[in-house]
């Protein structure tokens, strides 16, 4: 993986990233308001990649109901974003870093130039409280869901 490994603690860094709509989102505008959720993934509408994000969806309500945003980040354009989004009526912001300048900050950009399957769980702080490497796209939601609401 290239760029710098963060560790649970570290301040999670910044960025501003648009979605599928080409709405912009950022990081630092939830810092004092809620835990936040970024998940990124190699490739939009590939096998695990699927599962893992009709698995949010699917749990989204919980999110939404607990004020715990989620955001999908991978290194595809705005527009196979979109595709993905309404091939599987996904219901939560992914956000295109086709630059690979985030996927780099955060230490997940691979060797092929794809994000690595990471999640981050970011508390109220903007610090990074939970790391998870080893994902499971079958249970990934619920994981991410108990861990961060227990931010709350």
């Amino acid at each position: 993986m290239k760029g710098d490994k963060l560790k649970v603690g570290d301040q999670a860094p910044n960025f501003k990233l648009p979605d599928a709509d080409g709405k912009l989102y950022s990081l630092s505008s939830y810092r004092g308001k809620s835990p936040v959720v970024i998940y990124f993934y190699p490739k939009a509408d590939t096998p695990g990649c699927t599962k893992q994000a009709c698995g949010i969806r699917d749990e989204w309500k919980k999110f939404e109901e607990a004020g715990i945003p989620v955001f999908g980040i991978s290194v595809d354009s705005i527009e196979d974003l979109k595709k993905f989004r309404e091939k599987y009526s996904l219901n939560f912001p992914l956000l295109s870093d086709e630059k690979k300048e985030v996927t780099k900050t955060y230490g997940v950009l691979n060797l092929l130039g794809f994000a690595s399957r990471v999640t981050f769980i970011v508390d109220k702080e903007g610090k990074i409280a939970h790391i998870i490497d080893k994902v499971d796209v079958n249970t990934h939601a619920k994981e991410v869901y108990e861990l961060a609401s227990k931010l709350k």
